[in-house]
């Protein structure tokens, strides 16, 4: 995480200024923040502070934890999805979600975690006469897509528990996982692997393979898959897809790189 002390120690002079601020120091951070260190930053008088944060609580803004600490709320998360969706990971992602469909005939999505769900940002129509029922914008579990577990799998040891301890396992498929030990086995297999499979988890009769996206200093930014429907798309497909898959990933994993974090220093691709 980067010192609170380097965030701005102005928090604005107006009511606007002082909890988009707020906003921006919570969010920018990449652990929860606790009252003192967030009071430390902004130098507000602590009844004021009190008051502005209720007020961005109390309108899904943010989030105060159990342990008090406030994190980035669900209606701050979706407004972000929002700003996503028109900016550079499904513009970037293009080319790639076009390589992909030409390679497999399939359909290709991009999307990214929010909460305990996928949202996918972009599609292209398989150009087959069955194709799939998403929808740019629609929401899924996380936890029985392939897309929602190739994103899970990189997330840090302390996120992936937020995350899970909000997940309400339910048995959408007779595949889908029921609970925290059998995902748990699975992300780390992905981990390793570098890409996720759904199999037939979430919907009935199709299946899907994704992998994760990055940016350049390893923040997961989202994922890209193929998804079919069984009866045309075979698991054996499915594993000859896969590498094709994380290749595409990585390769926009260094678009990232070069677009969101020109001053960091390129990572490595694992084999």
């Amino acid at each position: 995480m980067k010192p609170v002390e380097e965030a701005d120690q102005d928090c604005g002079t107006g009511t606007v200024g002082k909890a988009m601020l707020l906003l921006e120091l919570v969010a920018m951070a990449d652990r929860p923040l606790r009252l003192t260190e967030i009071l430390h930053s902004c130098g507000q008088p602590r009844g004021s502070l009190h008051r502005q944060l209720r007020h961005l609580v109390a309108e899904g803004l943010l989030r105060q934890r159990p342990d008090l600490s406030y994190e980035p709320g669900l209606r701050l998360l979706k407004l972000a999805h929002k700003a996503w969706a028109r900016n550079d990971l499904r513009s970037l992602a293009s080319p790639y979600l076009d390589k992909l469909h030409a390679a497999t005939g399939e359909t290709v999505h991009v999307g990214m975690l929010l909460d305990t769900e996928i949202v996918y940002l972009d599609k292209m129509e398989s150009r087959q006469t069955v194709t799939m029922i998403s929808r740019i914008g629609q929401a899924a579990p996380a936890y029985c897509t392939g897309l929602g577990k190739a994103a899970l799998s990189s997330l840090l040891p302390e996120r992936l528990e937020t995350v899970l301890s909000r997940i309400v396992f339910q048995p959408f498929t007779p595949n889908t996982h029921l609970d925290r030990s059998s995902l748990l086995t699975e992300l780390e297999t992905i981990r390793q692997c570098g890409y996720a499979f759904d199999r037939e988890e979430h919907e009935k009769e199709i299946r899907c393979v994704a992998a994760p996206v990055f940016d350049g200093q390893r923040n997961l930014v989202g994922g890209i898959s193929v998804t079919g429907p069984a009866y045309r798309v075979s698991m054996d497909s499915l594993e000859a897809w896969a590498p094709v898959v994380r290749a595409a990933a990585r390769a926009l994993n260094d678009e990232l790189f070069t677009a969101l974090s020109p001053s960091a220093r390129r990572l490595p691709s694992k084999s």
